[in-house]
Formats: C-alpha cells, structure tokens, sequence
C-alpha cells in the first residue's frame, strides 16, 4: 500500500496541474471503488476553480469552493494527468476533465482505493479522530511518551496507530525503529521520554528524506510522471529479513506484529 511518502509525492506531482484549472466532467467508469462513489455529490466540482490539493495522512483533498473530492489510493492506486487522447484501460475508473483540455486518471486495479465528497465545514469519518502530521512541528517524542503511558502492547503496532500519528506505515515504522535503536517488540509504555525523541526524530528524518527521493518503490506504485520512487535501495530493515544488518552484520530476525511483517536487528535494537 502506498505510504504518506508516495502520497506526498503524488499531491506534489499533481497539484501544479490541477491548482487553478475547472473540471469540466467526470466520467466514472464503475459505481464503486471501495465504497460507493457519491456521483450527486461530486457533480459540484464541475465549473469550480480548483483553489488547492492537499494531503491528509494517506488521503488526497482537491479542494473546490463548496467541498472536496476526497481521494485515497488503497492498495494500487494511481493518479496521472494525461492528454484526453490517451484510452482507458480496464482499471482505469475515473476521469476528472480540465479546462485545460487534459485530465486527470484515477487506476486502481484493486479497488481498495476511494473517491468520496467532504462538504466545506464538515470533517469526513474517515478523517476524524486522526492524529497528528508526522512532518508537523506539533508531533514530537513528548506526544508519543505521553499517549504511550500505560500501554503493553509492543511499540511498533502503536507507532501505525492513526490516531497516535498518521501515515507512519508498516515500512517507515520499520526503518524508524531501527534507525533509533528500539526493538520492535518492546511494550511502548516502557519506552523513555529520551528514546521516543530519538523515534520521532527517526521519523521526520526518515519520511523527509523518502518525500525527496520519491517515495518507496513497490510492486504497484509509480509516481505522476510514470517514474519510479528511489528510496528502496537504502531500506535498513523494511523486508530484509535474514539479510545482514547494514550496520553489525548480524543477520535481520523476522516477525510478525499487529498482522504485519517485521524485520529487526537483535543486536543493534534493543
């Protein structure tokens, strides 16, 4: 599934087509993604200036006047602007066309993504109750220490934990983790104020730096442009399992945390 970098790079890739432009139809190919498309709704984007794109953890906001189209990639998900003479293909599900003769192609071959409407004034389900940017100076080791208090379960799990902090998924928390020394399974109420800053530190580092290089190449992701991402090749732990570690050469033990895999250095995290 993408991570907050690939949709980063995403709202960066499209918004300097879309900011300014009028959508001028929409062609839904399918009813559904993985929910309802709400076809009424979405109509109010027709004729409206497009005044913003903006990300809300791993979802995209195209923001109009009376609301936004609220997007979100799922498992496959992919966003292009394209010229109007390019076909559809089979997976192609949504065309936003703008008044500047191009449009914009929502591909989700896997129908995990979405397209659904937000009202202006109105926070949708799906982004209450989040917590905060990771990149945001309001998110920092003070507000993991604090929210982890009391908690057993193992750290990892709560690092993904959407309303501790949004868009940490399974491969940054990986590479997080281990940049800052914590083993995956310790009990985040066991966790010092002075570890959770050198976590979140890892975070913002780390995040920043995948958004620089384009994200994390996976089997289904591309940027806008039809590129790869570049940030793969300098993974420490994310799918490393039984590989030496970069830094001790111990070899990566595996396993398997809140549904997830996991690799982590015995040695070097701890």
């Amino acid at each position: 599934m993408p991570e907050l970098p690939e949709v980063e790079t995403t709202r960066r890739g499209i918004e300097r087509h879309l900011v300014g432009r009028r959508v001028t139809a929409l062609t839904l190919r399918r009813p559904d993604l993985r929910w309802p498309i709400p076809a009424d709704e979405l109509e109010a984007l027709r004729g409206a200036p497009i005044s913003a794109v903006r990300r809300r953890a791993k979802y995209l906001l195209v923001d109009v006047d009376a609301g936004s189209a609220l997007l979100h990639l799922g498992m496959s998900g992919v966003l292009r602007v394209l010229p109007p003479s390019v076909p559809a293909g089979p997976h192609d599900h949504v065309d936003l066309a703008l008044d500047d003769g191009r449009l914009l192609r929502f591909t989700d071959p896997r129908r995990f993504g979405c397209l659904l409407w937000q009202p202006t004034g109105v926070v949708h389900p799906l982004l209450a109750g989040l917590g905060p940017e990771p990149l945001d100076a309001a998110f920092g080791g003070a507000h993991l220490f604090a929210l982890s208090r009391g908690r057993r379960g193992p750290v990892k799990p709560f690092l993904m934990d959407q309303a501790v902090v949004v868009g940490v998924g399974n491969i940054y928390a990986a590479e997080a983790l281990f940049e800052a020394g914590i083993d995956p399974r310790r009990a985040a109420g066991r966790i010092s104020l002075a570890r959770y800053e050198a976590l979140a530190a890892a975070i913002k580092r780390i995040l920043g730096h995948a958004i620089e290089r384009g994200g994390t190449t996976l089997r289904d992701f591309l940027n806008p442009d039809g590129a790869p991402g570049y940030f793969e090749q300098e993974l420490f732990a994310y799918g490393r399992e039984g590989q030496p570690c970069r830094r001790c050469g111990t070899p990566l033990r595996a396993l398997r945390l809140g549904q997830r895999a996991t690799a982590f250095c015995p040695r070097c995290q701890r």
